[in-house]
């Protein structure tokens, strides 16, 4: 009984990580196809975006006019790492620019029901962060 239940919480961490990498790709990729309609299907009820930019918890409504003007800046996302542990995950990405400048981001996620419930996220290198900031 004690290797069932152990080999029952392993296939059930590995599957979260799995929906987690597949639930923050298909997030980005409507960054990529700017179209937010698949953005916003992979967000929960009651999210929140944190970044140094600054915002603090905003709710979705803030997100979507302040942050998703950035999508027509990305060209193309790539991912370093996504560590998943059961309702959280970081992801480490590259994004390219539509001029061609590249900016390394890592960001923390928290999930409800299978969707994304917040985004922390930390700029990273020269603090460019995201595309209409980079130099």
């Amino acid at each position: 009984m004690l290797l069932l239940s152990v080999i029952i919480c392993g296939v059930t961490s590995f599957a979260k990580a799995q929906d987690a990498d597949k639930i923050i790709r298909t997030y980005f990729s409507g960054y990529e196809k700017k179209d937010w309609s698949i953005v916003s299907s992979q967000l929960a009820d009651g999210f929140t975006f944190t970044s140094p930019a600054p915002d603090d918890h905003i709710p979705l409504a803030t997100y979507k006019e302040r942050c998703w003007g950035q999508s027509n800046h990305f060209k193309k996302v790539e991912f370093s790492k996504i560590i998943a542990n059961g309702n959280s995950a970081f992801a480490i990405y590259n994004i390219t620019t539509t001029d061609n400048k590249v900016i390394r981001n890592t960001e923390y996620y928290t999930f409800s029901n299978g969707k994304i419930k917040s985004i922390e996220c930390f700029f990273g290198g020269s603090g460019a962060g995201y595309p209409t900031n980079a130099k």
